[in-house]
């Protein structure tokens, strides 16, 4: 059981290893694929996501000029992910898209299962090809896998698009955490994202790239071409489009070059995320594992005691040791065999119980399976600790001195004494890697508690939240305006609400938008960082989620297009632009076109967290989201007097009423939305609390199994003393002094493995050290009280020795 508990917990975590740091995609020679990016200065308009951060993205226009120019790729590719409103079969639903390049199939080598798939052809002009390929998965669960869907329509964000083909079974993109429903060409995505119209911009940056390399090109040799030509453009024709850079900037912008990555991963941001916390978890159920072994090599000495005699007689008449050791190695490896596929059962309900403990989005984007793969990892690791656990009990057992053996020597085999010194090693051992195992879960713990602490500056209790995205169904703007401030009145009436507001930027939701601005009696100019994070809001916003102005007013229904422009700022924006809490009354700029200080700082508010939980609050300014002529989509907040999560029920009636075929994303209350900002430290601090319990439970089991054949083993010894005069409680103090011996040596030894592991972590822990003394010595009581209370019952056992038996004991 023991073993199967160790084997299943690391293959499950190994499936997780596996899914987002080492399968490759599912293409052709993904060995050959490279990413690209162009790390350095970036002025102008960057958006970057889930395929990899704001280094790697390009302009459109470089990338038609690098797919140009290059001569050691086959091609180059180019995509980007969107939100997509699918309506098909007369029902609209909230999905993914990726806009992809004519290239971008080809250069994967990806064929379709039906139909055709997008090509160059489809990308040639801007806005002119409505044809779309759907993903096997969304071709099976809303068309019913039939092959007649080729040239059937379907409405993508509110454009009629034609069905071209299905990509094949298996392939989800290339962006890990992002599985597309469908797949439209690049030059849509005026249409999939209305208001976009910068493909010539070069100082727009939005393209994420990959290519693969020519048959006997390598990546530096790929490298040293691409940048010839990559250095040619930047210094020609992009250098003398940037304005206001100083000398220094302008120089690391004309020395800017191509970086290749390998690409047969795809591009994601996931990986580089979350390659710490999954090496600890792997590191942390493999201490488990070696705990698990440590029992189940006990286990086989105390066997190997029993049949000590019976492998003697064998020695004896002729049978070699080799012969013997393969005879026990295989016993072991069988052992193992039955607990390794007891484990697969175990690894499954982890990764269902993984699966349980995300979020849903991730949940369902990820694929974590006992693939092939996992399935090697997990046979290999069943046969490592069959040799591990077996081989020193299978050596030991066939020791050559025969002859005490064979005579018995009163019930003490030779060899006793050092195999008892290994049995006992082993449970120190276990101690030792329990103690990691606690104080690290204790970190976790802590640094979890530590983020639940911290002030939101809002008050997210009894409110309710969703996000609605009218432009992707076709909406224009000002039919988006009236069905906005409809759905707030809507909403406002329902029995039970007390307050409804909206922003653009969702709160804590772990998004970003940010622009430079100019504000009065701040000196700005090259290389001065004037950015600021900005969010559009509702009237009322602040008072809906409990946020008292320091100065100033909230925003009303009259802050609406034609009124004048005005703003309302954070404490930390007031102390970055050096406004003090005289702020309101000042002027700033944000529109980027000029520096004409044309909106009003009416309001200042004290700094409430933007998009993090754990990061530090940015500087923030608020404008009215009425005054927004392009607005497509809004997230609303309803506080309620009622109980939030059963009140979600209410939602979607009212927004049903005004549109039944309009999806609504992220519903959810907004303790949900804190609690998914912070999953990860969740998820950690829960599975690392889990497997840590595990570790001492199973080390408590290991150190009564060999505290309790000690006792056995001095039966006789223990009644002797007894017959001499030792008291009761003398015999228990003799055990109990061993657990503490052991428990002092392991927790020592445990301590400095937890303070290597605490180093490593450092970086996943928050507003704590690795060494916080509150979670040693907490560790230190919990495993001290375990060890006790496990050789408790051995050391009662030798108390009630009846020394007359003992002393007949054999």
């Amino acid at each position: 059981g023991s073993l199967a508990l160790g084997i299943g917990a690391t293959t499950a975590i190994f499936s997780m290893f596996n899914e987002v740091l080492l399968r490759s995609l599912p293409v052709p020679h993904p060995e050959e694929l490279v990413n690209l990016s162009s790390p350095g200065p970036k002025q102008g308009s960057t958006s970057c996501g889930q395929a990899g951060d704001c280094d790697s993205v390009f302009s459109y226009a470089m990338f038609r000029d690098l797919q140009r120019v290059q001569t050691v790729f086959t091609n180059i590719a180019a995509h980007k992910s969107f939100g997509a409103n699918l309506s098909a079969g007369g029902q609209t639903l909230s999905g993914e898209g990726m806009l992809v390049s004519g290239s971008y199939f080809g250069v994967l080598g990806v064929r379709p299962a039906v139909g055709r798939l997008i090509s160059p052809q489809d990308d040639r002009a801007q806005g002119q090809s409505p044809v779309v390929v759907l993903s096997h998965a969304f071709w099976q669960s809303h068309f019913g896998g039939r092959p007649d869907v080729v040239d059937q329509t379907m409405i993508v964000n509110g454009q009629t698009m034609t069905i071209v083909g299905v990509a094949a079974r298996g392939f989800e993109g290339t962006t890990l955490g992002i599985r597309p429903d469908v797949f439209v060409p690049i030059t849509m995505r005026g249409l999939m994202e209305p208001g976009f119209n910068r493909f010539a911009n070069r100082q727009t940056y939005w393209a994420y790239l990959f290519a693969r390399l020519r048959p006997g090109v390598s990546p530096e040799q790929a490298s040293a071409s691409l940048n010839t030509q990559y250095h040619a453009i930047i210094n020609d024709v992009e250098a003398p489009l940037q304005k206001g850079m100083s000398d220094q900037t302008l120089a690391r912008f004309r020395a800017k070059t191509v970086v290749l990555d390998r690409g047969n991963r795809g591009q994601s941001s996931v990986d580089r995320e979350a390659r710490g916390p999954l090496m600890l978890l792997l590191g942390v159920t493999i201490l488990v594992l070696l705990i698990a072994c440590a029992n189940i090599a006990n286990l086989l000495l105390a066997r190997a005691a029993a049949r000590a005699s019976e492998m003697a007689i064998r020695l004896s008449i002729g049978a070699s040791r080799r012969q013997l050791i393969g005879q026990l190695l295989t016993e072991s490896l069988l052992l193992a065999v039955i607990g390794g596929a007891a484990g697969l059962l175990v690894a499954r309900w982890t990764i269902d119980l993984i699966l349980w403990l995300m979020p849903p989005d991730i949940a369902t984007s990820m694929t974590f399976q006992i693939d092939g793969t996992v399935l090697l990892f997990a046979a290999a690791l069943t046969l490592g600790t069959g040799l591990l656990f077996g081989l020193f009990p299978a050596l030991h057992s066939t020791r050559p001195d025969l002859l005490p053996t064979l005579k018995g020597q009163a019930g003490q085999p030779s060899g006793a004494r050092g195999a008892a010194r290994f049995r006992a090693s082993l449970a120190t051992a276990q101690i030792a890697l329990s103690m990691a195992l606690l104080v690290a879960a204790g970190l976790f713990t802590r640094s979890l508690m530590n983020i639940s602490r911290q002030d939101l500056g809002v008050q997210v209790d009894q409110i309710v939240t969703f996000e609605i995205s009218p432009e992707l169904s076709g909406y224009t703007p000002e039919r988006s305006m009236q069905l906005f401030i409809k759905l707030e009145a809507d909403l406002a009436a329902v029995p039970g609400v007390t307050g409804v507001t909206a922003s653009l930027v969702p709160l804590i939701a772990g998004n970003n938008w940010g622009t430079d601005v100019a504000v009065e009696g701040f000196k700005s100019g090259p290389d001065v960082d004037a950015n600021s994070r900005f969010n559009e809001i509702g009237p009322g916003y602040f008072r809906v989620l409990g946020v008292s102005l320091i100065a100033g007013r909230e925003f009303t229904e009259r802050d609406a297009a034609g009124s004048p422009k005005v703003a309302i700022v954070n404490e930390a924006f007031a102390k970055k632009f050096h406004l003090g809490r005289n702020a309101v009354g000042k002027r700033l700029a944000y529109d980027g076109r000029n520096n004409a200080l044309d909106t009003e700082i009416v309001g200042l508010i004290p700094d409430v967290k933007y998009s993090d939980v754990k990061d530090k609050v940015p500087p923030v300014f608020y404008t009215p989201y009425r005054r927004d002529t392009t607005l497509g989509d809004l997230t609303f907040y309803v506080r309620t007097s009622l109980d939030p999560e059963q009140f979600l029920a209410s939602i979607r009636p009212v927004v049903a009423r005004l549109d039944p075929n309009l999806p609504l994303d992220n519903l959810r209350t907004l303790p949900q939305q804190v609690q998914q900002n912070i999953f990860l430290d969740r998820f950690i601090s829960t599975l690392s609390a889990a497997f840590a319990l595990l570790a001492t439970l199973l080390a408590a089991i290991g150190l009564y199994g060999v505290l309790a054949y000690t006792v056995a083993q001095r039966t006789r010894e223990i009644g002797l003393r007894m017959a001499l005069g030792a008291a009761p409680s003398r015999v228990r103090g003799m055990v109990l002094r061993q657990v503490v011996r052991m428990t002092i040596v392991g927790g020592v030894v445990g301590l400095l493995g937890a303070w290597l592991l605490g180093r490593a972590a450092q970086a996943m822990l928050y507003q704590m050290q690795a060494h916080d003394p509150v979670v040693l010595t907490a560790s230190a009581v919990v495993l001290t009280i375990v060890a006790l209370a496990a050789g408790f019952i051995p050391a009662y056992r030798a108390s009630q020795v009846d020394p007359m038996l003992a002393l007949r004991y054999e």
